[in-house]
């Protein structure tokens, strides 16, 4: 896939902060090659990272995770608290370095690529990721880091160890892109774990990184969440996060098919994809959930799960960092329902009950 250009005729200026001389060498030259996209200035730790982003102003910052002095978690919360300012994660896709990526997006990062090898075929196949990246980031729209609002981790017993394989008669698909991470924990956390209804989660996401991403959701969540497997029933009390790199699809019987039919839209996962075949499986039964993200994806499966009868609900602009998809979203359906990210479970915990009321 060619590199995407940005929208509009200005540059990007990017700073890369990453204790790798080599790797600093090597993120120059792919971004220098990225139209519209120019290297300000480097960084080798957190600590000049901060510094430099105060001095250059860049319009967006590639960050590594594991670094001296300061690591890529704390530079994105200072980053954020000091002069937000949109930033990539550039990861190594180890168990420590996807974890870490996915606690720095929660703290204000906006994307996340898999960090090159050095490898010529590895080289391009992450180029063009981190092109797709940096432009998403580009558009972002963060904000200064205020307290957190992550919710604490459930008391008690969870229903993790006894999931039912009794597919579930309704589903929620939750479909996000830019700044979904974040946006997640948002609301997946405070699903109660009395939903009576599968939920499926499409976040725009490398592979290796779902399967952090679902640890940590787990971790905060009333609902067991797991990365999804071929095969897996949707059932209630499950949330199944779609892996990196794979379409996912529900069919009639309720069960998850997965596959790497070409991208949509640009992506694999796609949410369209998923809530196509879910419009059909479940009907009226169906709850679209789209959130902040560019593009357009999401738009017509949204159209198809309402054209079914089912329920849309986006998330308003002033709280999406990329006010992209749940626009779209709202403009191809007819009843969609628009709230902040602070309501959204609770509007998906109406729009599932047997009344069935959003608002």
């Amino acid at each position: 896939m060619a590199a995407p250009l940005l929208a509009s005729s200005r540059t990007a200026r990017v700073l890369i902060v990453d204790d790798s001389a080599f790797m600093r060498r090597t993120l120059e030259r792919m971004i220098n090659a990225i139209p519209g996209c120019t290297v300000v200035g480097t960084a080798a730790d957190g600590v000049d990272g901060v510094r430099r982003v105060l001095e250059l102003r860049p319009d967006v910052v590639t960050m590594d995770v594991e670094m001296p002095k300061l690591d890529g978690v704390s530079a994105v919360t200072e980053i954020m608290k000091t002069v937000p300012t949109p930033v990539v994660m550039v990861s190594t896709l180890t168990a420590l370095g996807t974890e870490t990526a996915i606690r720095a997006l929660e703290a204000g990062a906006v994307e996340c690529v898999a960090k090159p090898s050095g490898l010529s075929h590895d080289l391009a196949n992450v180029s063009d990721q981190l092109a797709q990246a940096i432009v998403r980031a580009s558009a972002a729209r963060v904000r200064r880091a205020g307290p957190a609002s992550l919710p604490p981790r459930p008391a008690g017993p969870r229903p993790g160890g006894s999931i039912s394989t009794i597919p579930s008669a309704g589903i929620v698909v939750i479909g996000s892109s830019t700044g979904g991470p974040p946006a997640l924990t948002e609301v997946v956390p405070h699903l109660p774990a009395s939903l009576g209804a599968g939920v499926v989660v499409v976040q725009h996401m490398p592979a290796g990184f779902t399967s952090a991403l679902s640890r940590r959701l787990d971790a905060l969540s009333n609902l067991a969440v797991r990365e999804a497997a071929d095969g897996d029933v949707v059932a209630a009390g499950l949330v199944l996060v779609a892996p990196g790199d794979h379409h996912l699809v529900v069919g009639r019987d309720k069960h998850i098919r997965l596959n790497q039919r070409p991208p949509l839209h640009g992506v694999r996962p796609a949410v369209d994809v998923t809530l196509e075949s879910v419009a059909d499986a479940y009907g009226r039964r169906a709850v679209a959930v789209i959130l902040t993200g560019m593009g357009k994806d999401g738009a017509e499966g949204a159209a198809s799960i309402e054209r079914a009868s089912g329920r849309v609900i986006v998330q308003d602009e002033a709280s999406s960092v990329v006010y992209g998809m749940p626009r779209v979203a709202k403009e191809r359906t007819r009843q969609a329902y628009e709230c902040s990210l602070e309501h959204i479970a609770a509007a998906i915990v109406r729009a599932v009950s047997p009344q069935g009321a959003v608002i």
